[in-house]
């Protein structure tokens, strides 16, 4: 099911709420502590081309931001809050199925000095790269599902960084302004 040729999609606005559990992943020895917790992420996204290429990958990229809001409950309890830009690429080809991939990263404020090993400061940094899929429920509304992997880090600003990785599948809506 081909996207009717009608369709604009260049300029829409979206906006949307994902959220998930967060699941611990260690990549480096260094990096003992398991970061659990759930993630909150409200979001907003332009599309800045209508849809491009030809087949299964014909698809719209999309510019947006999202708030982070990280509630972790071990190794301790702490939170993190802070604002990514993100880059979207969505699916066309799929009819009211739309996958996606994206990625973003930005400043993250959180009190993990002093409770998370790995991490010396309360300024860090959350990068971010994932997949998911949207579904149209209306001409407005869509579900969203999809997978995240996310680390955090300091950038070497202070003493302690050893990061700390986790993945998030997320669930949630989304809704077209315009």
């Amino acid at each position: 099911a081909a996207e009717a040729p009608s369709t604009t999609w260049i300029g829409t606005q979206t906006v949307g709420l994902v959220a998930g559990g967060m699941l611990p992943v260690r990549l480096m020895e260094g990096q003992s502590s398991k970061l659990n917790g759930v993630a909150v992420h409200p979001s907003w996204q332009i599309a800045l081309t209508d849809p491009i290429g030809a087949g299964w990958w014909r698809g719209s990229i999309a510019l947006g931001a999202e708030l982070a809001v990280l509630g972790i409950t071990q190794p301790t309890g702490a939170y993190g809050i802070g604002l990514t830009p993100k880059l979207i690429y969505t699916f066309t080809s799929f009819g009211p199925l739309k996958p996606y991939v994206e990625g973003g990263g930005g400043p993250l404020w959180t009190n993990f000095d002093g409770r998370i090993p790995e991490q010396g400061s309360d300024f860090n940094f959350l990068v971010w790269g994932g997949t998911g899929a949207t579904y149209d429920l209306a001409a407005r509304w869509a579900l969203n599902a999809g997978g995240r992997f996310s680390h955090i880090s300091n950038a070497g600003t202070d003493s302690q960084n050893g990061g700390v990785n986790y993945v998030l599948p997320f669930f949630g809506v989304s809704a077209k302004l315009f």
